[in-house]
């Protein structure tokens, strides 16, 4: 629309701004609140709510790695990229978004590295910007547990039905909050604030640990959808394969395979 329709992106610039605003302040706040929310559960529930809250920390990381070694490894071996090697070759992201705790900061590096890969640019500019909205495997792990931890910490009878509804609408509720640090625990107390069994003051519980599953979720995030991107493209015949076990070859130590006439002649028959 041109100039006409300026007025409108200017208010919605502005929103915008007072939005990041607003997210500033509350990260500048969170470690404080993160502290007072320790404080308060030992305070009020003694020490042994801490071993409480180590075994939910322990349930989270097992059940992550479970899921990458188990499902996500599977896919990747399926695609011709084994685990292994994916984790090898993405490591310097991987320990970058264990820092952060977020998958944006990456996601040029990913981008350039999956087509130095061998996956086609098209596949790459698709399906891994679309993954970091629609994939958060990670940050499902995390709300599904952690809305089951509130529950039997406040002594909250949940039905079997009433656990898939929880289920259910987390898995719709958390698209789009892989990408920002500590926007799954925002989302999970917008979702438990929808049910009237599960007790939105329950989330205090989590505060204190809230970081450290931060950095699970957002790991198994971008592991998921790095691998979700070179499997798109084995599927579509999109990636060069000859390109992927080059990588394989150079991670290794060894020196690419060159293909000789008589193998040629093999692989034509």
């Amino acid at each position: 629309m041109g100039e006409t329709a300026k007025p409108f992106t200017d208010v919605l610039d502005s929103a915008l701004q007072a939005l990041f605003r607003i997210v500033g302040m509350v990260m500048k706040l969170a470690p404080l609140g993160a502290g007072a929310g320790v404080a308060y559960t030992i305070g009020k529930h003694g020490i042994g709510s801490v071993w409480s809250l180590g075994y939910l920390m322990l349930g989270v990381y097992l059940t992550s790695a479970l899921f990458v070694i188990v499902v996500l490894g599977s896919i990747a071996r399926w695609s011709g990229f084994p685990l292994l090697q994916f984790l090898r070759y993405f490591k310097d992201e991987i320990f970058i978004t264990l820092a952060t705790c977020s998958t944006e900061a990456v996601l040029p590096r990913m981008m350039a590295k999956l087509e130095r890969l061998g996956v086609a640019k098209p596949v790459v500019g698709l399906v891994l910007p679309t993954g970091y909205t629609f994939n958060a495997d990670g940050t499902c792990i995390y709300l599904t547990m952690a809305a089951i931890f509130i529950a039997q910490a406040t002594n909250t009878d949940l039905s079997l039905w009433g656990q898939l509804g929880i289920l259910g609408i987390l898995l719709l509720t958390s698209k789009g909050s892989a990408g920002v640090a500590g926007a799954g625990f925002v989302t999970l107390a917008a979702t438990l604030s929808t049910f009237d069994t599960v007790p939105v003051a329950g989330l205090v519980l989590l505060l204190g640990v809230d970081r450290f599953m931060n950095e699970a979720r957002a790991v198994v995030n971008l592991i998921g959808n790095g691998i979700a991107t070179i499997a798109v493209a084995r599927w579509e015949g999109e990636l060069d394969m000859d390109r992927v076990r080059q990588v394989i070859a150079e991670q290794k130590g060894q020196r690419p395979r060159q293909i000789t006439a008589p193998d040629a002649l093999e692989v034509v028959h």
